[in-house]
């Protein structure tokens, strides 16, 4: 009888760990995929707030408007912690004689789409993610700087491209 009762009792037990362990589990792709989906909606959106970090884009002046996007390089709902990196992209409006004064500060030249090879980076303003495409000029010239780029305190992640007669700057970050 004894040997029954031990039976039974080990089974209710193996029984309600089987359903602490499930219930976890459940629980945790619930907040994930909640995580994914609020994820997916913040890298849609674009952010017209003034950009927090100007040692990013130095020399840029007052801008009138920004338009700018983040987009999670690692994946920040992984239950495995630790920090995940950003990448991000937007669109600046500059100042007529901001935008003059940098192309000749840090010699801006024409960037040319059939010459991407030229460039020390794989990134070119086709790149420009689709939600900041409607804020780049329709006709563009773009200007490249190589020394723009590499200004500190870049960390050799920044790319800009230059539309003097529109003052309008892409950056990738």
């Amino acid at each position: 009888m004894k040997t029954g009762r031990r039976r039974r009792a080990a089974v209710l037990g193996a029984v309600v760990v089987l359903l602490a362990v499930v219930g976890c589990v459940t629980a945790v792709v619930v907040e994930t995929r909640g995580c994914q989906e609020s994820l997916k909606a913040d890298e849609a959106e674009v952010r017209v707030s003034r950009w927090e970090s100007p040692e990013d884009l130095p020399n840029i002046g007052e801008y009138s408007e920004i338009h700018w996007q983040a987009r999670a390089l690692g994946n920040p709902c992984s239950l495995v912690p630790g920090p995940t990196d950003w990448e991000y992209q937007g669109v600046a409006v500059l100042r007529p004689q901001d935008a003059r004064t940098l192309a000749e500060q840090f010699e801006f030249v024409p960037f040319s789409a059939d010459k991407p090879a030229e460039l020390l980076h794989s990134r070119t303003p086709a790149d420009a993610w689709p939600g900041l495409v409607p804020f780049l000029p329709a006709e563009s010239r773009w200007l490249h700087s190589q020394a723009y780029d590499e200004t500190l305190p870049s960390s050799g992640g920044r790319v800009v491209f230059l539309d003097v007669e529109h003052q309008t700057l892409l950056f990738m970050l």
